[in-house]
């Protein structure tokens, strides 16, 4: 039987793989420096608390190169990525009956790497075994007159990974408590007799201290060599590989002491009088302990990554979708776009779509963060994993699978944890050369006892030069970084705060103004008309509905206030013919043959009219924060028209918290500067720069960076998408379904102003925290190595046994990830 032909090439751009077996900071470096190794790898970036890989390719790379790379240098990658899928599902449309299926299924057969393909006319798919691109069989599908759709596999994948991490977490409970019970005995006959008086002769007089060896070292060495086997399996490799890890840390010291102890029962004639002692207990607990810290580590991990798991269980698992003249519940796999699907009371919206019919409220907290329920008739949107509330509607399918709002937003967070903070950079330096350098350490400590130490000199070398090999762990270096991004990133998806890039964590903490755009953001950007102050000779609603005219063909807010007016006073709208849109400045066309001109006042300027009898109300109008229009009719300048935009209610709140945080506020805008400075004395705001075209807006970030220093600029993220772009950090402000993703760093999917103080309070919680953990993981080991050497025996004759040295390095890791599951308490401003 032919074995499948699998793709050996993964497509140039980024690619993600995951990776087992990683424990600390040296894996990671390893891990990195292989991968970049390959040929046509740009760049690789591993993060180690979501155990997953980032390569950026230039070229089309080899997949086996890749995994070849990794595990050559001790590592493995999952069965997912390492064999490419053996069978792919997709959701085929416009089969009738089995004819079609008999055609669909010799089309796919005939694609080169299919070995069997199998259609089901019922449930509509096709399952294909081999390996072969699935655009590649879309298109087979598509010449014999079908269309076909991939099925979203990534709810498959992440169980799989839920399931190959609880599966680890048993594996480490089962073996942490075998460990245990077979350690007890060991620590009880050992330890017990240093630390109680008269166990010592207890044991002597009873079973014999050689016969208590004896025990020792069966127990020891199952501890050992089962549930301690992964240490060896692992360390001993990676140091034959001149690449040490902590595995190697803990094999070459738990062996040490296992060594010595072996020679101390069995042929006690080799080593020097007065040596003659057994250390099966450090060895025993050793291994102990940090399964016991692994195990916590494990347990840990999983609640780092409980957002994402929030997230994906939001969505739903079946829809109640309309086919053939009647409605099925089919799984959410298998809904396409198009699909008129049914939502009853209390039911989640399965997919993204519009509402065709029936009305209803829904909660959208989960994508905006905002508690209050939505009001949905027909033609408004719906985000696939809200929650309806008591009415019932059916919509049609508009964004399915990967493509739904809840998908994207999952695929940020995911993207966000595993990059890496320019922070990491010095730890990636440090790590890189700090397994080797623990070694050369102990070999110092062991060579300076042996040499000068006290008798029994050997017995003094060995345990501090284990204690050296042990204590020095950089699992909490590895951890330190990634764990907080990860629980940061994640209590940022929950309070609606999408951190785009990981980078933007700590470049928004730096931030020291903040500059808001104020259509949209400041305000509710559904302006509404106020005044309109006629010229001599001009009626109502003559001008009204001439204006409107002219409005109905653009697109601004402004205009569509205006022609809401005319609507509501029941004034008919004529056509328009030469409509012209000139930006920053205004419009013009032709209504009836007569000419019609509206805008600011520098196009009224421009167009010849002499305003000074329109400038009182002008200055009154913008004393008051409204924005004044102009309107020229046959030549002649007929009215000053207002609208008012209407500031957030959460706006000046917002603005308060940003100033707690110790930042100056901006505003900028396209309006006149006595409008924009009106709004800015009501709200408090710092600095306004006003009358800004949109490309003047880049400038204006410019301009402000150099007053004051980092900037972060929020905007809707369409026109302002260049000073998105331009500023230190983004951030995107708007409902979830009409924010410019691209164009930002940071996503707020409520259009409530108060995410951005949120954004930037849990920046400078992150980063805090991260400084906590490096800290905590440098300050510990620059401490404790010199006392594990010895450093303090000659002036206070401490020594640092193993054990606790095991216990401390266990410890240090449960820290730094207890430290960073702190911020998953982090509070939002309201």
């Amino acid at each position: 039987m032919n074995a499948p032909v699998l793709p050996r090439n993964v497509t140039a751009g980024a690619i993600s793989l995951p990776i087992e077996g990683m424990t600390c900071a040296s894996c990671v470096g390893r891990v990195e420096r292989a991968l970049k190794a390959v040929p046509g790898v740009e760049a690789a970036s591993v993060n180690l608390a979501t155990e997953r890989a980032s390569v950026t390719a230039s070229t089309d790379v080899d997949r086996t190169a890749l995994v070849a790379a990794i595990e050559h240098a001790g590592y493995t990658v999952s069965a997912s990525f390492s064999t490419p899928p053996t069978s792919t599902e997709l959701a085929i449309e416009g089969m009738t009956c089995a004819s079609c299926v008999g055609r669909v299924e010799r089309a796919l057969k005939a694609v080169p790497g299919v070995s069997d393909a199998i259609v089901n006319l019922a449930t509509e798919r096709a399952t294909i075994h081999g390996s072969t691109d699935s655009a590649v069989l879309i298109q087979a599908i598509a010449d014999v007159g079908y269309e076909a759709k991939p099925i979203d596999g990534a709810a498959a994948e992440e169980d799989e990974r839920a399931a190959r991490k609880e599966a680890e977490r048993r594996e480490l409970t089962r073996d942490f408590t075998l460990a245990a019970l077979m350690t007890a005995p060991v620590f009880a006959l050992e330890m017990g007799a240093h630390l109680i008086p008269g166990v010592h002769q207890f044991i002597a007089s009873t079973i014999g201290i050689q016969a208590s060896w004896y025990l020792q070292f069966v127990l020891t060495t199952l501890v050992l060599f089962v549930p301690g086997i992964r240490f060896y399996e692992k360390g001993l490799p990676a140091l034959w590989r001149l690449a040490p890890d902590m595995n190697s840390l803990v094999a070459v010291g738990s062996l040490a002491a296992y060594g010595f102890s072996l020679v101390a029962t069995f042929a006690p004639s080799l080593l020097p009088a007065g040596t003659i002692n057994v250390y099966y207990e450090a060895a025993a607990v050793i291994v102990t302990l940090i399964l016991l810290g692994r195990l916590l580590e494990a347990r840990a991990k999983g609640r780092t990554s409980e957002a994402i798991k929030r997230l994906a269980g939001m969505q739903a698992k079946t829809a109640r979708v309309r086919r053939e003249g009647g409605v099925t519940d089919l799984p959410i796999a298998s809904v396409l776009p198009g699909d008129i699907v049914e939502v009853r009371p209390g039911e989640r919206v399965p997919v993204d779509g519009e509402v065709v019919e029936g009305q209803s409220y829904v909660d959208e907290s989960m994508i905006t963060g905002e508690p209050i329920p939505v009001a949905k008739e027909a033609g408004s949107a719906v985000v696939g994993g809200t929650v309806n509330q008591n009415g019932a509607f059916a919509f049609k399918a508009k964004a399915v699978g990967g493509n739904t709002v809840l998908s994207q937003i999952i695929r940020m967070v995911e993207e966000a944890q595993g990059s890496k903070l320019p922070i990491q950079a010095l730890v990636d330096k440090v790590t890189l050369w700090f397994v080797p350098a623990v070694f050369a350490v102990a070999a110092l400590t062991f060579g300076a006892w042996f040499l000068f130490g006290p008798s029994p000199a050997l017995t003094f070398a060995l345990v501090n030069a284990v204690a050296v090999l042990i204590i020095a762990c950089p699992c909490a270096m590895g951890l330190a970084t990634p764990t907080s991004i990860m629980v940061g990133t994640g209590r940022g998806a929950e309070l609606g705060v999408l951190f785009r890039k990981g980078e933007a964590l700590q470049l928004l903490k730096e931030a020291r103004v903040v500059a808001l755009d104020k259509t949209g953001t400041l305000t509710e950007g559904k302006p509404s008309l106020t005044d309109l102050e006629l010229a001599v000779g001009f009626g109502r609603d003559e001008v009204l509905g001439l204006v409107a005219a002219v409005e109905a063909k653009s697109e601004h807010p402004i205009a569509r206030a205006i022609v809401d007016a005319a609507t509501h006073e029941g004034l008919s709208i004529p056509g328009i013919s030469d409509f012209v849109s000139i930006t920053g400045f205004g419009v013009r066309g032709s209504v009836d043959g007569r000419p019609v001109a509206i805008g600011a006042d520098r196009y009224m300027l421009e167009l010849g009219h002499d305003l000074t009898g329109f400038k009182a109300i002008a200055e009154r109008l913008a004393a008051e924060g409204k924005s004044p229009l102009y309107a020229s009719i046959d030549g002649k300048l007929a009215a000053i028209i207002a609208v008012a935009d209407p500031v957030k209610e959460a706006t000046p709140q917002a603005i308060k918290a940003l100033h707690a945080l110790g930042l100056k506020v901006a505003m900028i805008t396209g309006d006149n500067a006595r409008t924009a400075h009106a709004i800015a004395s009501r709200l408090d705001i710092d600095s306004v720069v006003a009358e800004v075209l949109p490309d003047g807006k880049v400038e204006a970030v410019k301009q402000l960076r150099s007053q004051y220093g980092a900037i972060a600029f929020v905007g809707d993220g369409i026109n302002d998408a260049p000073a998105l772009a331009q500023a230190d950090v983004g951030l995107a402000i708007g409902t979830g379904t009409d924010v410019a993703i691209e164009a930002a760093d940071v996503v707020l999917m409520s259009g409530s102003l108060l995410g951005v103080p949120n954004a930037i309070a849990l920046s400078k919680a992150t980063i805090g925290n991260i400084r906590q953990n490096l800290f905590w993981a440098f300050a510990y080991n620059t401490a404790l190595i010199p006392v594990a050497a010895g450093a303090l025996y000659p002036v206070f004759g401490i020594l640092l046994s193993p054990v606790f040295a095991a216990g401390a390095m266990a410890l240090s890791s449960v820290f730094v990830l207890g430290n960073a599951l702190r911020l998953r308490a982090f509070k939002a401003a309201h």
